[in-house]
């Protein structure tokens, strides 16, 4: 290599080398800092399409969770408010026979009339706060019978309904009709058949809510676990292994200074060759 103070090859060399280093320690610096081994486009413009379609459906499938999760707790409310209809229903036939005994005088029977009243208003508050966002499956004027709820990122969806049945309007036939049914004792049969019909239409109405209720906490499950999956997927395909990435990081600054001292070095030859004219 010939002495030379037009072209320092040495440090040209140097300085070739330094540039690689120092592209590559920008790209290990990003990885350090962003946690992704493909960023943006200009890492990886394949894999980063692809890892953007995977953000999209998570972000679609939050949207999912996030109406199951409405779906479950109008169910959960809907099945509270009628376990305590049920259980108010057990207490007016324990009033019920009360009024069935014939013993009673006219201000006995007038007490357990009025508890069997206060029990019919009981459910009527049960059936009008049963609302959960705005919706009320147990009363039509509330909100309505049926409500949908998006079960996956395709536009399936799940309902929650009282199988057309307004329990609101029972619970108001039911009230009707304890006036003219069951001021009397021998009023008990009557009293009995209409109270049992109710119960009927509160029972279906449960065993539907629950059926319902079960299946969008199912798909709340499943579409939770498929998240987690997705998101796992997602991170084999972009996240950096931050710990190899730092140990990379550590090497190329070594080699970054060796470098800056190389051309460094490289530079200084020059004035080397001026010592021959002294």
């Amino acid at each position: 290599m010939p002495n030379s103070v037009n072209t320092n090859t040495g440090a040209l060399v140097a300085l070739s080398s330094l540039r690689g280093i120092n592209s590559e320690l920008d790209k290990t610096s990003k990885k350090v800092q962003t946690g992704f081994r493909v960023a943006d486009a200009s890492d990886d413009a394949a894999v980063f399409a692809v890892a953007q379609g995977i953000r999209g459906n998570i972000k679609a499938y939050a949207s999912v969770q996030s109406s199951l999760s409405a779906g479950e707790g109008l169910g959960q409310v809907t099945a509270a408010a009628l376990t305590g209809i049920s259980n108010l229903i057990g207490d007016i036939k324990a009033k019920f026979a009360n009024l069935a005994d014939g013993s009673l005088d006219a201000t006995q029977r007038a007490v357990y009339t009025n508890d069997v009243k206060q029990l019919i208003g009981q459910i009527t508050n049960y059936v009008s706060q049963a609302t959960y966002n705005g919706k009320n499956l147990l009363s039509a004027s509330t909100g309505g019978t049926a409500v949908t709820f998006v079960a996956d990122v395709s536009g399936t969806t799940l309902t929650i309904s009282t199988v057309g049945t307004d329990l609101s309007s029972q619970v108001s036939n039911f009230n009707s009709q304890f006036g003219a049914e069951f001021t009397a004792a021998s009023r008990y049969n009557v009293a009995i058949s209409a109270l049992t019909t109710f119960e009927g239409f509160v029972n279906s109405i449960s065993a539907a809510v629950a059926a319902q209720t079960r299946s969008i906490s199912l798909q709340k499950g499943f579409v939770n676990d498929l998240v987690d999956a997705t998101k796992k997927g997602l991170g084999a395909l972009v996240d950096a292994d931050v710990a190899a990435e730092s140990a990379t990081l550590q090497s190329l600054q070594v080699r970054q200074q060796l470098n800056i001292q190389a051309l460094s070095i490289a530079n200084q030859q020059p004035n080397t060759l001026l010592s021959l004219f002294r």
